[in-house]
């Protein structure tokens, strides 16, 4: 790793990572389904003309193509597109501009894999009927089957906001997304997996997906800080978080006060320092970081994160008037902080009064389920208040987040093993 003076600036190596194609994931429903069929009605268009009855006074050609539309929706309704594909194409040949027997029968074709054969159709329906939003979407994917990358972004892009079913939007986006990746779009992949969060937020695909992306992004923007202002002070922050996530503690403090040093007002600078100096786990080090805390809010006073973490290390220290101001503070500048209402709650418990404590505690469980010392908390006080069930929930509660969270720690420890590792490993490490 180059040096510039006695601090670290030169670029960390981005991880390796294959540029990701999302066709697998996009194509979940149909690898899941248990028959092309049932896929293909997902998408399938609504025949005006399915469930009309005959008419004496309709002309012949008119009942022709009411007879083949009657005989197509009986056999979507059987799961047999197979043998409605030809009462589609017997449609045509009577109606050629008919939308939607263009859709059904390019629809057919395209989860057939017939996807060269179902553009034509799908995309003479879209033109004939530019509102058909399910259609474009599946125009699109298919020309993304075909490697036509440029037309399937274009119908992709115009059909992604407009499709109003659910499931079929997530994999309109999932497939926009891949297009954007490709094309090195990052900014755009982002705002995409972003809508499809909002939509279905306990998705582990679109998570997933979201981890790539934004790792992506930030590896892009920290190559292009590298590049722009190698040695600034903004490159040593960035510097101090990819060493701090890989374990590198002491180059991370390095870094950080050697940004610190270039640009002593550099928003957040104070904050980011002592959180690493507060994992050094020694009183030096627990000095060093209270200082940085009070330094920060010093040049913001509204820093409501130093405020709560100098409520944290009072009450370490058991100075419980300090920690209640401290927390206090804190609470002022951000109510929805469930940390700071776990902090005052147990300054209050220690002050023996559960009773001011539990809306503090009931609150950080609203706002974080996942806070297992708050539901721990709550157990406590409603167990000392004859509140049985309730206590027992949250002992439950608090054993699941637990162990939920000891699972994500084994995890992070693995993957801090094995970068290590890779980086031992490596025959040409950067100097």
């Amino acid at each position: 790793m180059e040096r510039h003076g006695r601090h670290k600036s030169a670029v960390l190596p981005p991880p390796k990572r294959d540029r990701y194609d999302l066709k697998n994931a996009s194509n979940r429903t149909i690898v899941t389904m248990r028959t092309v069929e049932v896929v293909v009605l997902s998408w399938i268009l609504l025949l005006p003309g399915l469930q009309a009855s005959f008419s004496q006074s309709k002309t012949s050609r008119e009942q022709q193509i009411e007879s083949h539309s009657h005989k197509a929706a009986e056999f979507l309704k059987e799961n047999r597109p197979d043998l409605a594909a030809p009462e589609f194409r017997a449609i045509l040949a009577i109606d050629p501009n008919n939308a939607d027997a263009h859709g059904n029968l390019g629809a057919i074709l395209f989860f057939q894999g017939a996807y060269s054969d179902s553009i034509p159709q799908l995309r003479a329906a879209v033109k004939l009927r530019p509102t058909l939003w399910k259609t474009q979407a599946l125009l699109g994917i298919a020309e993304k089957r075909t490697g036509d990358m440029e037309a399937a972004r274009h119908d992709l892009e115009k059909a992604f906001p407009n499709v109003q079913e659910t499931k079929i939007r997530i994999e309109t986006g999932m497939e926009l997304i891949d297009t954007y990746s490709h094309a090195g779009d990052l900014e755009k992949a982002a705002a995409t997996v972003a809508v499809l969060r909002k939509l279905s937020p306990m998705d582990g695909t679109i998570l997933y997906t979201a981890y790539r992306v934004y790792s992506d992004l930030a590896d892009e923007s920290l190559l292009s800080l590298s590049v722009v202002d190698p040695n600034s002070a903004r490159m040593h922050q960035a510097m101090a978080h990819e060493l701090a996530k890989r374990g590198n503690t002491a180059e991370a403090i390095e870094n950080y006060r050697a940004a610190l040093k270039l640009d002593p007002q550099l928003p957040g600078i104070h904050f980011e320092l002592a959180e690493m100096l507060s994992t050094l786990a020694t009183p030096q080090g627990a000095q060093e970081a209270e200082s940085e805390y009070q330094a920060a809010l010093a040049a913001n006073p509204g820093d409501e994160q130093s405020e709560r973490r100098l409520g944290d290390m009072a009450l370490q220290s058991n100075d419980l008037s300090k920690a209640f101001d401290h927390y206090s503070r804190a609470l002022q500048l951000e109510p929805g902080d469930p940390e700071a209402n776990v902090g005052l709650a147990k300054v209050l418990m220690s002050r023996d009064q559960p009773q001011k404590a539990e809306p503090l505690l009931e609150r950080a469980v609203q706002l974080d389920p996942t806070n297992a010392v708050a539901h721990y908390r709550l157990s406590t006080i409603y167990r000392q208040t004859g509140r049985t069930s309730e206590a027992k929930r949250e002992i439950e509660e608090y054993q699941k987040y637990r162990k939920m969270k000891e699972k994500l720690r084994e995890i992070y420890r693995d993957l801090h093993r094995d970068q290590v590792k890779d980086e031992n490993d490596d025959p040409n490490p950067t100097k």
